[in-house]
């Protein structure tokens, strides 16, 4: 691994002297490959490599149809947020809003096929992204979906008690929770 971890680092390198690159890849920019996107994938990984970049390919990816009703697109979107989570340290981007969301949508996927690597992803995420409240939301959002109400209460006042921004967002859910509501943000109020 070292020594493909060297290699890509010594790619990398070559390509932006050859090349002089100075702005960074936009959604433009990506290759819009139809296949299997590895072409995109290594593009991204051997370039910039941030969550913007990632975030846009994998919602780009999502574009081409339904992951609730295609099985092999929703294993394909699962195999790319993975690679996604995978090449991104959660140190380095623990404060950003699109790695937020790249590991919010990931476990999302996940309780598509198994609510409980699905619960193992959203405990990850809120804990490498505690600031963010759509990520408590999401989070509380899927256990209400399992009927463990006791739970999604207890995520929406831990993520008041550490002080996820919005904190309108938080109460709003806390709300709507309080209501009985089903879902705990409309789509206006995500």
């Amino acid at each position: 691994i070292a020594s493909i971890m060297n290699r890509v680092r010594n790619l990398k390198n070559k390509y932006r002297n050859e090349d002089n690159i100075t702005d960074e890849l936009s959604c433009t920019k990506i290759s819009a490959d139809t296949t299997d996107n590895s072409g995109t994938v290594n593009q991204i990984m051997m370039t910039t490599n941030t969550p913007e970049d990632w975030l846009c390919f994998l919602l780009r990816l999502e574009k081409k149809g339904a992951p609730q009703m295609d099985v092999s697109l929703l294993n394909r979107l699962i195999v790319r947020y993975s690679q996604a989570v995978t090449a991104l340290p959660a140190e380095k981007y623990s404060q950003d809003e699109s790695y937020a969301r790249i590991l919010v949508r990931f476990a999302e996927l996940k309780a598509l096929q198994d609510p409980e690597e699905a619960r193992d992803q959203f405990h990850l995420a809120r804990l490498n992204c505690k600031k963010f409240a759509f990520v408590h939301v999401a989070f509380a959002q899927f256990e209400l979906l399992q009927e463990n109400e006791k739970k999604c209460k207890q995520i929406l006042q831990k993520a008041m008690e550490c002080s996820a921004v919005p904190l309108e967002v938080l109460e709003t859910a806390l709300q709507n929770f309080h209501l009985k509501k089903k879902q705990l943000l409309s789509d206006e109020e995500k």
